[in-house]
């Protein structure tokens, strides 16, 4: 490599440092903090797409009842899938000395909590879950995503990032109405 080809390495590194630095700045951290989830209280209507191959999407309904407890410090969703005789309870707790929620599950047939909490927060309006993991095909990040919040509709999505968030492969949408 000569020293030209270097300087031009350099450059673009600053430069992508500096675009990380700019996009860093541009979000909105909100600590956690009690009565966050309030909005998700009710009963909702859930339309379910999984992807089940590449362009090939499940689509089924679902339901699901939430509500907060402990002044807003907790909160659970029981989630219904009676089409496919399922249910299960999402939780989560607020963890004011980390400023984040932690996001639980658990399958109704496991009858358990499904291991460690997943580390939350709101940025810019929508509620952020991200997790590491790894596969066959090497680390990834999967990402619980709360998005287009309004009072009465709501979308979760869940996803996979193999380049350290910068594009997301979604395999997991609901669309939730207010019933």
């Amino acid at each position: 490599m000569t020293t030209t080809d270097r300087r031009d390495v350099l450059i673009a590194a600053a430069g992508l440092t500096a675009l990380a630095a700019t996009r860093a700045e541009s979000q909105t951290l909100t600590p956690a903090e009690p009565g966050q989830f309030a909005w998700l209280d009710g009963d909702w209507r859930i339309a379910h797409r999984r992807l089940k191959g590449p362009g090939d999407w499940d689509q089924f309904e679902g339901e699901a009842t939430c509500w907060s407890i402990l002044d807003g410090r907790a909160h659970v969703e029981e989630l219904r899938i009676p089409v496919r005789d399922f249910s299960g309870m999402g939780l989560r707790t607020l963890d004011p000395e980390a400023g984040v929620w932690l996001d639980y599950w658990m399958n109704a047939k496991v009858g358990k909590l499904g291991g460690e909490g997943v580390a939350g927060r709101f940025v810019n309006g929508d509620g952020v879950f991200d997790s590491e993991d790894r596969d066959d095909q090497g680390p990834m990040i999967v990402r619980g995503l709360w998005d287009q919040i309004t009072g009465t509709s709501h979308r979760w999505r869940q996803g996979i990032s193999r380049d350290g968030g910068t594009t997301w492969e979604w395999n997991w949408i609901m669309e939730w109405t207010k019933v």
